[in-house]
């Protein structure tokens, strides 16, 4: 049996194709395309690419030409169906099997999608013709949206002409009808009734691009009904699976990496009128990890920007709570708050998309330090306070399924607790006094908080075991002859360590001419001091910190070599680039 057309049109719409080829074959961007060593035979320089856009590879040395489905059938030796089991795995799909209830399912949903298809159709256009419809597109214009946007989204009024819910009830059996949610029967007037009348409507789009349910807004405000309503969820619409405007958003991912996830469609419209069309909205409910999931396929940056009110902060504080167990290294997830009394729609509308977009960049908080930022607020000042606060944080840690972002989100958290509670008895604040001259660059050290990176805490880290523990390097200093640094700052300190011990033959660290404000940032940045504390007395332990504080450091320098490296081979294309390159990338498994 055949899959459903449909179902292989989800593969290939979740999937980009660079997405999966990038598994097999290093990928270089170059222009609109990817380029890299041929999977087919041995080549020395790339004569293979990938076009997302166009959803196909091609090979320029063998010929050979498909989709992800020919690609993974002919790199791993698989058959159609297998390739297909592996895709939509890979696209967090559920597997397909060929048994009489999915066949009636395909049925169902044929169906389905033929009645929200001909009722989106309908009510499009009859916004533009009906007299009835008037104050629906009063209501638009009020909202400053032209016939450009209300023709791209497809929005329409369902006004109380019963002409099109007498047709579909001719062409549609009750219980599809039913089944679709546009309709309910009433058991006092025993009769069924549009779901919609009275409001205008928004399309929501599956990833395909078909209609699977609506958003509905009343025009005149009531205490009896609700403003905004969502389709009911059926077996094919679930509002934590789906995103508004993700069908069109997609679309951009081959060009940008970010995208504004927001709470309502007026707020997408709005932003999208504006040229931002970056940007989709949840439905209604909180933020899920799957809709996190889908975004992550195509985005490497989401930024929520919910309303400026409290209900958008505490909906936006749910989002995170929600999100944070999704973090990838690879991924990023901030938090934009506008102005009180502001949404998206109408901060965009009054300051524009430039201002808008700086505002973002300027503004975004990144999602750990939103949620320190928020309980550190709500924690007095006494004991048990802060017992929950720190608690509530590690909690909320312990979520994130990535191992390498809940060490460093806890590393954060630790550090940002640290703080709140000094410790006063360090022994450098007695000892220390000012040298007559400071190390050049540290005028600016008390001003840097926000823009630490995870190989600046390692630094601090490794010049922290320094400082406390000197004897022990004195015994080992072959350990950290070689040891490079990267920010300048905390080179500067190495070079003052060593110099002014030559070499830690003098390990009386304490009478050392140093710039207090050096080791004062050490000391408060150094994740290490934690466990250093535990383990003050034993040696062997400590030594087996600093060799894995040095092994990152080493593969870090590899990582700037080889992103050097990438970048040249992206533009020369050079046999003697791409072999360098991949000695490196040895090395870096090696280490």
């Amino acid at each position: 049996m055949k899959y459903p057309k449909e179902y292989l049109l989800e593969i290939k719409t979740r999937l980009k194709i660079s997405t999966v080829v990038s598994k097999t074959v290093i990928l270089k961007k170059r222009g609109k395309e990817y380029v890299g060593l041929s999977p087919f035979k041995t080549e020395k320089t790339p004569s293979f690419t990938v076009n997302d856009e166009k959803e196909f590879y091609h090979c320029f040395s063998t010929a050979e030409h498909g989709n992800i489905f020919d690609f993974v059938m002919k790199t791993q030796n698989l058959k159609f169906g297998e390739s297909v089991k592996y895709l939509a795995n890979l696209a967090g799909m559920r597997p397909y099997t060929f048994s009489k209830e999915d066949e009636a399912r395909e049925k169902k949903w044929t169906k389905y999608k033929l009645i929200y298809a001909k009722y989106v159709e309908f009510y499009h256009k009859d916004l533009f013709k009906n007299p009835l419809a008037k104050e629906a597109k009063d209501y638009l214009k009020k909202r400053k949206l032209t016939i450009n946007e209300v023709k791209k989204f497809k929005i329409g009024y369902v006004s109380n002409d019963e002409s099109l819910k007498e047709e579909i009830f001719k062409e549609f059996s009750e219980s599809e009808i039913k089944d679709s949610g546009l309709f309910y029967f009433d058991e006092n007037k025993k009769k069924f009734v549009d779901r919609f009348r009275d409001r205008v409507i928004f399309p929501i789009n599956n990833i395909s691009g078909d209609p699977i349910a609506l958003g509905g807004r009343i025009l005149n405000d009531s205490k009896y009904f609700a403003k905004y309503i969502n389709s009911p969820e059926t077996q094919f619409f679930k509002k934590g699976s789906n995103l508004y405007n993700l069908d069109f958003a997609r679309k951009l991912s081959n060009n940008v990496s970010n995208i504004f996830l927001v709470e309502g469609y007026m707020d997408v419209v709005g932003l999208s009128k504006n040229k931002v069309e970056n940007v989709v909205a949840n439905l209604g409910t909180s933020l899920t990890t799957k809709q996190i999931l889908t975004l992550n396929q195509f985005f490497q940056h989401i930024t929520v920007c919910f309303d400026g009110d409290e209900s958008g902060y505490k909906a936006a504080l749910r989002a995170a709570e929600n999100s944070v167990i999704e973090l990838k290294p690879e991924k990023e997830i901030s938090f934009l708050f506008l102005p009180d009394k502001h949404d998206p729609d109408s901060f965009v509308n009054e300051k524009g998309r430039d201002f808008f977009e700086e505002f973002s960049k300027n503004n975004s908080v990144p999602i750990h330090k939103f949620i320190f930022n928020h309980y550190s607020q709500e924690m007095n000042d006494n004991p048990s306070s802060r017992a929950i606060f720190e608690k509530k944080l590690m909690t909320i840690a312990s979520t994130i399924k990535d191992e390498f972002i809940k060490k460093y989100v806890l590393e954060y958290f630790l550090e940002k607790v640290f703080e709140l509670t000094p410790n006063t008895n360090f022994k450098y604040k007695k000892n220390y006094t000012k040298p007559t001259k400071s190390l050049k660059s540290t005028q600016n050290y008390y001003n840097e908080t926000k823009s630490l990176t995870a190989i600046n805490i390692k630094e601090f880290s490794f010049l922290y075991i320094l400082l406390k523990k000197p004897e022990l390097i004195k015994e080992n200093f072959n350990l950290i002859e070689n040891v490079k640094l990267f920010s300048s700052e905390n080179k500067l300190l190495l070079d003052e360590i060593v110099n002014q011990t030559n070499n830690f033959e003098n390990t009386d660290i304490e009478n050392l001419k140093i710039d207090r404000g050096l080791i004062e940032r050490v000391l408060k940045y150094a994740s290490i001091k934690h466990i250093l504390v535990k383990n003050t007395n034993d040696k062997q332990k400590i030594l087996e910190i600093l060799s894995e504080l040095i092994r990152d450091l080493k593969n870090y320098e590899l990582e700037l070599r080889i992103t050097d490296l990438e970048s040249r081979f992206s533009k020369d294309l050079s046999e003697t680039t791409f072999n360098e390159l991949k000695e490196l990338k040895k090395l870096q498994k090696i280490n």
